[in-house]
């Protein structure tokens, strides 16, 4: 069974992302949630991840504060998209869980001294800050690192925040340039991939008559969520991008994509946080990560309709 922590910044598709994680249990065991500033500041994070723990009847798995802004920038924020609380769409409420007094640094060093000989892996759903912090603090916790999967990037799909640049990477590219320079064992999962898997009409309803509280509040807060994207692409519906990163922890062999480099720039105001893709390999830079470009859509929802029916409530 699969060790992992999620780091997170709730978010609609981060919470549909933990709720498919929390269905997982003969699979994998969440560590920790460690939260980060990103869609919403770090106070509506962190309260965030309490309300979808309690959603999904979760109140074994630890939740923690973590970087409040980026390592060199102000924050960026995206209630234009996620709402005034980054749960917008449905009223959650926390009753009984509590944030944890240790910093989400901490947590995850933590973990990678106690779990090195069964390593943990790292679920990134938004800016890379903790990480990066993790990374610079202790290099060595690489070692007990199996793997970091991360949501972000875009390479053939270009920016969603600027022309260029894909919000978590956008938020904090300091952060991803450590990150994706630490020699972890890296896959990413980019706008590339995500865009291909936009809401569909049936999924919704099929969370709707499932008579559980917890799927039915999850349409809810998707409905609210599409309608930025929808507007924006003209699509069908909006891409669910955080779950991508537990779906390809479950099923990978429904991705597909190729080994590259990846560099983030950081110094063009411009080009401000784009992920430069070595894709066709026409410079000598070493691969760092699995870059995603693929998904086989109907598994993809079937794994996540699945998983978030299997909750309790």
């Amino acid at each position: 069974m699969k060790k992992i922590i999620i780091d997170t910044d709730p978010g609609q598709d981060d919470a549909l992302a933990l709720m498919t994680a929390f269905g997982a249990k003969k699979e994998i065991k969440v560590l920790g949630i460690t939260c980060v500033a990103g869609n919403v500041p770090l106070d509506l994070t962190s309260v965030n991840a309490l309300k979808i723990c309690e959603l999904s009847g979760v109140y074994d798995v630890p939740v923690f504060r973590g970087s409040p802004a980026p390592l060199k920038r102000n924050l960026i924020t995206a209630e234009h998209v996620h709402g005034k609380t980054g749960l917008d769409g449905t009223e959650l409420s926390v009753k009984k869980k509590e944030l944890e007094l240790m910093s989400g640094v901490d947590f995850i060093l933590d973990c990678a001294e106690k779990y090195t000989d069964e390593k943990i892996t790292i679920c990134a759903l938004g800016p890379l800050t903790n990480i990066a912090k993790v990374l610079k603090k202790s290099p060595r916790v690489k070692d007990s690192l199996e793997e970091i999967i991360l949501m972000g990037g875009g390479f053939f799909e270009g920016g969603n925040i600027t022309p260029a640049a894909e919000f978590n990477i956008y938020v904090d590219p300091e952060a991803a340039k450590i990150v994706l320079g630490s020699g972890v064992k890296i896959t990413m999962l980019p706008l590339d991939v995500t865009h291909k898997t936009l809401v569909q009409r049936d999924f919704l309803e099929r969370l709707r008559v499932s008579g559980k509280n917890s799927a039915m509040e999850a349409a809810k807060l998707l409905d609210f969520f599409e309608r930025y994207d929808v507007e924006k692409y003209g699509s069908q519906g909006g891409p669910l991008h955080d779950p991508n990163v537990i779906v390809y922890l479950l099923n990978p062999e429904i991705y597909n994509g190729k080994l590259v480099n990846v560099e983030i720039e950081v110094n063009s105001e411009l080009t401000r946080g784009m992920t430069v893709v070595d894709w066709w390999h026409v410079t000598n830079r070493k691969p760092n990560a699995y870059y995603v470009n693929e998904v086989q859509e109907n598994k993809f929802f079937e794994t996540v309709l699945n998983k978030v029916l299997n909750l309790e409530i």
